[in-house]
């Protein structure tokens, strides 16, 4: 009887642990069933995106990072290129994404940051904009990482082309002391009788600042006089207060407010309404922030000379795939002269933004390879890659 009531016991103990099983079994089945995983919330959550096509999770991709400065609307665009390059070019199905990150807008942050990516296994490509150009430590960091195997471009500002070129393959972005000239085309064009002129920016030692106030000076011409270069270093606050101070510290002087970085623009435009001193001034500024479109079309901006964010960060992601992969076809074709003087420069290009067809600027002051557009039709680009701000 005590053997009988064994076996009945051992018998129930089998087919319990056989149905356990079993019900294990299926709910695997559930679990990596492509697109059918289910979240931790209970909501049906696809491993795969659509359109990725059974690409690995993101846990198991390798990262193409772009290090942006700060949280500036420009930066939106350049993160709508990255997005479309990353689904255009079928990254997942590589086992690659595209990520953009944020800096604090200082040295400092950049070089934590970078040094940061180089204890991290999972990055094959930095696209990062220089915050100062002469900076040695953030291009000796740059020189790590490409030691290290990571491609390294630089975005939107380069390094000091006269000593660290070597620390990254290439540059994509604007030819910014020909923006800069650009600029000053437009503030000589709107005011042909010159005057004294402060540009507002950032930070004076990044490359798209020395180059761009440079490239100004040269395109207003004799009749124009520098009157002040003012940083804020990315505090904007102190951008409002540097147009404030501007503005009383040279008056009977001052005849041209320059924007040379995105957020500058509506500090101007927000200070001179303040201060309701707009016929004063030309108002000549560099990029396209959604608050610089509104002041624009309302009359408080003159000329914009606009940059493409959005090629920057479909082009960079693009040419990094392309040195990870050793796809030297596709290489060869977005750096058509690499090797020769100036052959590691992708131009994204430029945009002279005016309010409409009565501006006193026409498309001829300008040079070739520059758009010229009337707000209206700059408008429609933005929507054609649904972009609120360039």
């Amino acid at each position: 009887m005590r053997r009988s009531k064994c076996r009945l016991f051992h018998s129930f103990v089998v087919a319990a642990v056989a149905a356990l099983s079993l019900a294990g079994c299926e709910d695997a089945a559930k679990t990596s069933a492509p697109g059918g995983a289910t979240a931790s919330n209970g909501k049906s959550a696809s491993a795969t995106p659509a359109g990725d096509g059974g690409a690995a999770s993101s846990n198991d991709l390798k990262r193409i990072i772009i290090l942006e400065n700060d949280n500036s609307p420009f930066w939106d665009a350049a993160r709508a290129g990255l997005q479309d390059a990353e689904s255009e070019l079928k990254l997942k199905q590589h086992g690659l994404r595209a990520v953009l990150e944020v800096n604090n807008g200082t040295p400092a942050g950049q070089l934590e940051k970078l040094q940061q990516f180089g204890a991290e296994a999972d990055i094959v490509g930095i696209g990062v904009s220089a915050v100062d150009a002469d900076n040695a430590a953030v291009a000796e960091e740059l020189r790590k990482l490409q030691k290290k195997g990571v491609k390294i471009v630089t975005i939107d500002s380069d390094v000091d082309r006269a000593k660290f070129r070597d620390c990254r393959y290439a540059f994509i972005g604007t030819e910014n002391r020909i923006g800069g000239h650009e600029l000053g085309i437009c503030a000589k064009g709107l005011r042909p009788s010159g005057g004294g002129y402060v540009t507002f920016v950032g930070r004076s030692g990044a490359q798209n600042a020395i180059e761009r106030i440079e490239g100004f000076y040269g395109g207003a011409g004799e009749k124009f006089q520098a009157l002040d270069h003012m940083v804020d270093d990315v505090d904007l606050a102190r951008a409002r207060d540097n147009v404030r101070n501007a503005i009383q510290n040279h008056k009977g002087k001052l005849t041209t407010l320059v924007g040379i970085w995105s957020y500058n623009a509506p500090a101007i435009t927000d200070v001179v309404k303040e201060m309701g001193n707009r016929n004063e001034f030309t108002i000549v500024t560099f990029d396209a922030e959604p608050i610089a479109i509104e002041e624009i079309a309302k009359g408080n901006i003159d000329a914009m000379v606009v940059q493409n964010p959005y090629q920057m960060g479909y082009q960079g992601v693009h040419l990094m795939t392309a040195l990870y992969q050793n796809d030297e076809k596709t290489v060869k074709e977005l750096l058509p002269h690499h090797g020769e003087p100036n052959g590691d420069i992708y131009d994204t290009g430029l945009k002279v933004v005016v309010p409409n067809s009565q501006s006193p600027l026409k498309r001829e002051m300008f040079g070739p390879k520059t758009e010229f557009l009337t707000l209206d039709v700059f408008k429609t680009w933005l929507d054609k890659y649904r972009l609120k701000g360039s």
